[in-house]
């Protein structure tokens, strides 16, 4: 799954200083609007040279360069600087220049300490809005523990009113350090289906995903966490606790798996036999090194002819996907010889896993969503599905024309920069989610 590009990561440093005067707040804006000016203009020397000394050390002039390219290999060529905002944040005055792109809109959020930039960031320029499907007076929110101990992960239970008891699903996120909400730049797509379902009587548990909860412990252990560690155990857990509420019916809990929970449907079906079906929305079938080539491939051509500095990007991950399907892969090898820096071991475990295959032996009705305009998980892999599981009568299958992979609606071609823009689920989604949830038996 895409994540936002965050153009510098470096901690703002903690020392007070006076409020900031008007005279002062005019020279900020000037000085962020210049920053972005430079930036564009590649005088990257000149860019950082209002940086404070932790700015200066942790992104340098050719730090900057490379950060800067690489927004342009999302979200294509900058084209101009519209409107500055601006905010206070503590002792901190921030300036927001929307930056427009070829293919969307970001801003560049510069944070000043006086005169000094000690903070630059680029964040999507919109905000969540939730969805006109939703009405909020037909359910409440409860805060509720996934787990238990040091894995303990902190959720929400979205639970219709009413007497019940109510059909439950479990979300179970995507790759990467994902919220409750799996947010992505203003979008909110778990938010919207918990909203959108419980709207229609569906109680719903989403909860924050290990990586991102307990990012420095799953870091320290980085060389031995396979998928089982990162999402298997706690979307068993979290079917566990949603069965054991009041107002759910323990008989009907379905398991909702989107991306990479998609894919691995089929595992947290064998390790837990009390779920009465399953829905994947882009679920890959497959290999995860592949499907990281493919992606790659696909962003670094948006623009037509590859560069050369993306041409050599390209030949080393393909040089790190052959390594990950030889036989010489062990637990040994360097995780920098392996795409996304992943450790061997969490590669090895997935070899052989092929998860249209195994989804055969679950007995279980389950539903398979994709949207046409997904590059990440694509139609080749709607079609793996269908190929193995169409005899199946308890299986269903809907595409969608105009969605991507967050299945939210949009036109043309596909590319990182559209998931900045603010959206929501399809409504059709929620209605096809519901309808199949509400025919279980």
């Amino acid at each position: 799954m895409f994540h936002t590009v965050i153009l510098c990561t470096a901690a703002v440093v903690a020392a007070q200083s006076p409020a900031a005067s008007v005279g002062q707040s005019a020279k900020q804006l000037e000085m962020a609007k210049a920053l972005v000016a430079q930036m564009a203009a590649g005088q990257f020397d000149k860019a950082v040279e209002p940086f404070d000394a932790t700015m200066k050390q942790a992104l340098p002039a050719e730090k900057l360069k490379v950060l800067w390219d690489g927004l342009a290999t999302q979200c294509g060529q900058f084209r101009r600087a519209t409107d500055t905002t601006t905010e206070k944040i503590k002792q901190y005055d921030v300036v927001y220049v929307t930056c427009e792109f070829q293919r969307g809109k970001l801003d560049t959020k510069v944070v000043f300490d006086g005169n000094k930039i000690t903070g630059l960031f680029s964040v999507p320029s919109g905000r969540y809005k939730p969805p006109t499907y939703v009405d909020s007076s037909k359910f409440e929110a409860k805060q509720i523990q996934v787990g238990s101990g040091v894995w303990s992960l902190p959720g929400t239970l979205t639970l219709p009113k009413g007497k019940g008891p109510f059909p439950g699903v479990v979300l179970v996120h995507g790759s990467g350090p994902n919220d409750r909400d799996e947010s992505i730049g203003p979008n909110k797509p778990f938010r919207d289906l918990a909203h959108g379902l419980a709207s229609q009587g569906i109680a719903v548990l989403r909860y924050e995903k290990r990586t991102k909860q307990h990012s420095a412990s799953m870091a320290a252990s980085v060389n031995i966490i396979t998928v089982k560690e990162e999402t298997i155990d706690d979307a068993v857990a979290a079917v566990r606790l949603l069965a054991s509420q009041e107002k759910i019916d323990a008989r009907r809990i379905v398991v909702l798996g989107h991306s990479l929970g998609g894919t691995m449907l089929p595992r947290i079906g064998k390790a837990e036999d009390g779920i009465a079906g399953f829905i994947s929305l882009a679920g890959s079938t497959r290999r995860l090194e592949d499907i990281v080539l493919d992606q790659a491939r696909y962003v670094l051509s948006l623009d037509g002819k590859l560069t050369k500095e993306a041409q050599q990007q390209l030949e080393e991950i393909e040089r790190q996907v052959a390594t990950v399907k030889s036989a010489k892969l062990t637990e040994d090898t360097p995780k920098s010889d392996l795409p996304l820096g992943v450790p061997p071991k969490y590669w090895l475990e997935l070899r052989g896993y092929d998860p249209a295959e195994e989804a055969k032996t679950l007995l279980k009705p389950m539903l398979i969503l994709q949207g046409e305009r997904d590059y990440q998980v694509t139609k080749e892999d709607f079609a793996g599905w269908k190929k193995t599981l169409a005899s199946q009568k308890s299986v269903t299958f809907i595409s969608y024309p105009k969605l991507n992979h967050l299945f939210m609606e949009g036109s043309g071609k596909i590319t990182p920069a559209e998931y900045l823009t603010p959206g929501n689920v399809a409504k059709v989604v929620i209605e096809d989610i519901a309808g199949w949830i509400k025919q279980l038996k």
